[in-house]
């Protein structure tokens, strides 16, 4: 009887061992469509109103132009770097450099936020069975987990989000439909008129929606460890998107349809388990909501694996610690860059608890910071698209139009996020999020300071990155006239 040795990549990662779905099942967890319908629903409702289904149909067209532009990169060419690399592949080193800070911020206060939620749910759980317990404790119970799952085996991770969101999900598909049949399968007129809708008010939605589907473009992450990446990429980034919207569109008409009359969505925490009770299902409530708990935990996992990998790429290219771009030697995962992500994940949410922030308030907090992060990344790769086909000579009139329309659909919830003075369509946010956006700016301009010291300190640094990721892209040019 022979062990079979797993094989490296070149990076030293597991090399060819998820098959689509595994691969599929990193985006859907990051995006972790459970949270959003069983406990995030309720924020972008006192937003949009009768229009938060209309902020999911644009957020989600949004979104599937930038799912275009990342799949001219993910179609030709892979690596842990995912958008780090496609970035300095089309618009050079220092532009990959800013995305690559952007990501590690997005991912890593998307778990952050997630792990406010994981700890919140918890405690509402834990209370109805009777059993007081601390935040700190369920903090630290959801990191660990998910550090030792992402440390140990990048198989054994994406099985077991796969299966953790596909049961959550089904889950709510199934109180979704009883809730519609509840209401008599009822066509609410006052959301499709949007009754008492403000354009402002979807626009601020929409914002909200992007925290809900950001990390679908995750699975470029696995660019070494996915089977046949130059197809199973591209799908997943593409098919996570559609799915996701689809469900977050019919959840949204069906949990709003559901309030009415009875209660105020704006205001509920936990808005499908208060559904389940007035359609005389609770007990599949409380499935649910431990569905979500495993959904906050399974997005947790989600994050840790990507920010690990850029962590690990950056560190690859000399532009941090080298000790951070090492493979465990058996598990064959980036062992360090997954404990310094996961200390970072607990440490900021554990120390926002320490000053009093209750963790759904540290999730509002979080979840807007990482939104930051995920629109620059997804206006980068967007303009970087056509750069890239340009000097590849395949640039098409369509491949201008999804650039366009993608940096433009991402302006929206920009512009809601920082706003503008005196403008009643798209208002300054109120402290303390008016001060968020600066905060981002002070982080990516310590991030890129860094970044020019270590090139003042090595002026060969930008060239060696360039022929890494050249030889990257190189690697895959038979395979993308094959497939």
């Amino acid at each position: 009887m022979t062990t079979e040795i797993p094989i490296q990549s070149a990076h030293g990662l597991r090399r060819d061992c998820l098959s689509y779905g595994e691969v599929l099942a990193q985006s859907i967890a990051v995006i972790a469509p459970t949270t959003t319908p069983a406990a995030n629903l309720g924020l972008i409702y006192a937003a949009a109103g009768n229009g938060t289904w209309l902020s999911f149909l644009i957020g989600l067209i949004g979104l599937v132009f930038i799912s275009l532009n990342i799949n001219q990169f993910a179609r030709r060419s892979a690596s842990p770097g995912s958008l780090y690399t496609y970035i300095a592949k089309g618009l050079g080193v220092s532009a990959g450099v800013l995305c690559g800070w952007g990501l590690i911020l997005a991912y890593l206060f998307t778990g952050m936020a997630v792990l406010c939620g994981f700890a919140n749910f918890g405690q509402i759980l834990l209370a109805h069975l009777g059993i007081r317990t601390h935040v700190l404790t369920l903090l630290a119970l959801g990191t660990t987990i998910a550090w030792y799952a992402a440390y140990k085996d990048i198989q054994l991770s994406a099985k077991a989000m796969l299966w953790l969101e596909g049961l959550s999900i089904g889950l709510i598909a199934l109180l979704g439909g009883i809730i519609w049949a509840h209401r008599g399968f009822a066509i609410d007129v006052h959301q499709l008129s949007l009754q008492g809708t403000i354009p402002g008010g979807v626009a601020m939605g929409v914002v909200l929606v992007v925290f809900g589907f950001s990390g679908f473009e995750s699975a470029a992450s696995l660019g070494d460890e996915a089977q046949k990446p130059l197809k199973t990429i591209p799908k997943a980034v593409m098919h996570s998107t559609l799915q996701a919207g689809v469900f977050f569109i019919v959840m949204a008409y069906i949990e709003v349809l559901g309030f009415s009359g009875v209660g105020d969505l704006a205001k509920s925490e936990e808005p499908l388990s208060f559904l389940a009770e007035q359609a005389g299902v609770g007990y599949l409530g409380v499935l649910i909501s431990v569905g979500a708990l495993l959904s906050f935990f399974a997005c947790i996992l989600a994050c840790i694996t990507p920010a690990a990998r850029i962590v690990f790429m950056l560190a690859r290219h000399g532009l941090i610690h080298n000790s951070l771009g090492s493979a465990h030697e058996s598990n064959l995962t980036p062992h360090t860059a997954v404990a310094l992500c996961s200390v970072i994940t607990f440490l900021i949410p554990a120390s926002m608890n320490l000053f009093g922030l209750k963790p759904f308030e540290s999730m509002g907090y979080l979840g807007t910071i990482c939104t930051y992060g995920f629109l620059l990344v997804y206006i980068l790769v967007s303009i970087a698209a056509p750069v890239y086909l340009y000097r590849l000579g395949k640039l098409r009139f369509r491949d201008i139009v999804f650039s366009v329309l993608g940096v433009g659909f991402m302006m929206i919830p920009v512009l809601g996020t920082v706003g503008i003075p005196g403008s009643d369509l798209f208002s300054v946010p109120e402290a303390p999020y008016n001060v968020f956006p600066y905060l981002f700016l002070l982080y990516m301009a310590v991030g890129f300071g860094w970044f020019m010291v270590q090139r003042f300190r090595s002026p060969k640094l930008v060239r060696q990155i360039q022929r890494s990721i050249e030889a990257i892209h190189t690697g895959y040019a038979d395979l993308d006239s094959l497939q």
